[in-house]
């Protein structure tokens, strides 16, 4: 079984861009990245929100199930369970164990940083095969895209 385990962080306000985005504002697109994922991420194609609750906690939980195309993939659904703590950090974790969260987070100097961090599983591949590596290379690349 293969675990590759990628983070990449980037600027939400990049020099020069317009407009300058609030924290606020990036969270209320971390949310409909939660419900709407195939209007931020290439690779979905659809998304269907199963269930929501809010949890006795106070995070809201969304299931849903998403058409994913991976890069040189065929299409496959995957159920996800969505969970929000307001107000930076939104994870998505996958029936497979593999899981996904975004965090959004203020440098010293009060500049805004988005968070991918993947945790990708693939219990049908070999450690150190071909394959692996394949993945590994696909998984940097994915990353590093620039949506919210």
């Amino acid at each position: 079984m293969v675990t590759h385990n990628v983070a990449y962080t980037s600027p939400i306000n990049k020099a020069g861009a317009t407009p300058i985005l609030t924290q606020a504002q990036v969270w209320e697109g971390l949310k409909l990245k939660v419900r709407r994922a195939q209007d931020f991420v290439p690779a979905i194609t659809a998304c269907e929100v199963l269930s929501e609750e809010t949890l006795p906690t106070g995070e809201l939980q969304t299931t849903r199930l998403v058409e994913l195309v991976p890069a040189g993939g065929s299409a496959k659904s995957v159920k996800e369970v969505c969970m929000e703590y307001a107000p930076c950090r939104v994870t998505f974790q996958q029936e497979d164990g593999s899981s996904v969260m975004n965090v959004i987070s203020t440098r010293p100097d009060g500049e805004l940083l988005l968070s991918y961090i993947f945790e990708w599983r693939h219990p049908d591949v070999a450690e150190g095969s071909e394959k692996a590596s394949q993945l590994e290379a696909a998984h940097w690349e994915v990353s590093q895209f620039p949506a919210l």
